[in-house]
């Protein structure tokens, strides 16, 4: 068989979602290992060619995560990049993505081999017409796409291994099934819920809504349309609506490979360890409790949370091609993450954390070290997060309020501020409760399967495209790159408290 970094030579691919974290770090691992791919076409969000070209630049290529590729070119890495990527303008909720530039259009319908669509809003409460948009649509216009290219190899769909919301236990690597909801009521119809959107849309526009307006109400309503069906969020809601309409929409033998990561953290190894862009979702706790402003966290901490290294996520989407693409007609599902095989206790996350700002505290604006709060209080449920913020924090504030009054709003600035903010943060900890009181554990069967090839065929390149998670040191991986990779290059070295 032949390499795995050989197969990607005198390719061209197909990038969804390239200015996005896992997006950028795809493409950085295939110019740095195969220089001789043919051509990456990065789709990127804008309105004319200067524009995803400034984007390109600004937001992937002028990152410190291609500083190894920026050494080994020097001065020629303007060239190189003007040789191996073109940036696409366009716009994934749209058909043929908006492109209206047809000679570019058909020069990518005839010449891509691989689509890989990692596009995605992440946000777990977004507007639901953006989500519906991005993560529903986008991937139906991904596969309608794939249908009308000559010749396509393979189509890479990356989803998220929480598509199957508060599902406790082992949770195997299975398609859905179209119109499939996780309560197994209220037969979901994805055509009626874009025609929901777009009714409420009109309504709000009618009632001269201003966008404040229309933005709070989409959010909530993306909510309560993703509880009805079973689900807990938005995100994961419209990403399984998105898995739905591939596995319906797409050419019959075009491979597919649905990559469903867990909770995606900084890089392991490549191209430099703790790289990371962004607060994800286990790093606003590792930030709030670094500033000093927690000392709770709900969930059970003998259960376990799923975190891969993102540069892992990359290693398995690239054997993922490799191996998939010569089986035409295979609808496959990978879980790349690490409970099966290395799993990780919340328990033992926060002893890490403690350990790490003990001994390595932030600096505030007067360059002195922000204490934390010590150890976390663990709130095991939601009546014990809601008995505790009705006698820390909703209790007082109703005091307040009605002193606030009594003094004709001699404190209003300071009362709708911290008003505000616990609403923020019950709302976040309704988003957030599945991750931290429901144990999930993630088959990864068939990323063992890929494992198993790499060590069989492709020895020399184990290295290279490293999938064992049970070799992860979790202890040195939180205290040695991680927290401190986030604090590099997502704090300041010096943090306002």
């Amino acid at each position: 068989m032949e390499s795995i970094i050989g197969y990607f030579e005198n390719k061209s691919i197909l990038v969804t979602g390239a200015t996005g974290f896992l997006g950028k770090i795809f493409v950085e691992k295939i110019l740095r290992l195969q220089p001789n791919i043919k051509k990456l076409y990065v789709l990127i969000r804008a309105s004319d060619s200067n524009s995803a070209l400034q984007r390109l630049h600004s937001e992937v290529i002028g990152k410190d995560l291609f500083r190894v590729i920026t050494q080994k070119h020097g001065t020629n890495i303007h060239i190189f990049i003007s040789e191996k990527i073109t940036p696409v303008a366009g716009d994934i909720g749209l058909e043929d993505f908006g492109v209206t530039n047809m000679e570019l259009l058909n020069e990518i319908r005839s010449q891509v081999d691989i689509v890989v669509n990692s596009a995605a809003t992440t946000n777990f409460d977004e507007r639901y017409d953006v989500a519906f948009t991005i993560n529903t649509l986008g991937a139906k216009n991904v596969s309608k796409f794939v249908n009308e290219c000559s010749n396509i190899k393979l189509l890479l769909h990356v989803s998220t291994a929480y598509v199957w919301g508060e599902k406790s236990g082992i949770i195997l690597e299975t398609p859905f099934k179209i119109g499939e909801t996780l309560n197994g009521e209220n037969n979901l119809n994805i055509k009626e819920e874009q025609r929901k959107i777009l009714e409420r849309h009109s309504e709000l526009v009618i009632e001269k809504a201003n966008e404040k307006a229309i933005s709070s109400f989409m959010k909530d309503f993306g909510i309560q349309r993703a509880n009805l069906h079973g689900w807990p969020n938005t995100y994961s809601f419209t990403k399984a609506m998105g898995e739905m309409l591939l596995l319906e929409e797409l050419r019959e033998d075009v491979p597919l490979v649905v990559l469903r990561p867990t909770i995606i953290t900084s890089t392991y190894k490549e191209p430099f360890p703790g790289w990371i862009e962004g607060v994800k979702t286990i790093d606003s706790f590792i930030v709030a409790y670094g500033k000093g402003r927690t000392s709770t966290f709900l969930g059970e901490p003998s259960n376990v949370l799923d975190l891969i290294p993102a540069d892992m996520v990359i290693n398995a989407m690239l054997v993922a091609i490799v191996i998939r693409r010569h089986e035409p007609y295979s609808r496959t599902v990978y879980h790349v993450g690490s409970s099966m095989s290395n799993p990780l206790k919340i328990a033992s996350i926060w002893k890490y954390i403690f350990g790490y700002f003990a001994t390595h505290p932030l600096i505030n604006r007067q360059g002195n070290p922000i204490q934390t709060t010590g150890k976390v209080l663990m709130l095991r449920s939601m009546s014990s997060f809601n008995r505790y913020m009705s006698i820390r924090y909703l209790i007082p504030l109703k005091v307040a309020e009605y002193a606030n009054k009594i003094l004709l709003g001699a404190f209003n600035a300071w009362y709708f501020k911290a008003d505000r903010e616990i609403k923020i943060i019950l709302r976040l900890a309704f988003l957030y409760k599945p991750y931290g009181l429901v144990n999930m554990i993630f088959d990864d069967a068939n990323l063992i399967k890929l494992l198993y090839i790499i060590k069989e065929y492709f020895k020399d390149e184990m290295e290279t495209f490293f999938l064992d998670t049970k070799s992860i040191d979790w202890e040195c991986y939180f205290m040695n790159i991680h927290i401190p990779g986030l604090v590099k290059h997502v704090l300041s070295t010096r943090v306002q408290k």
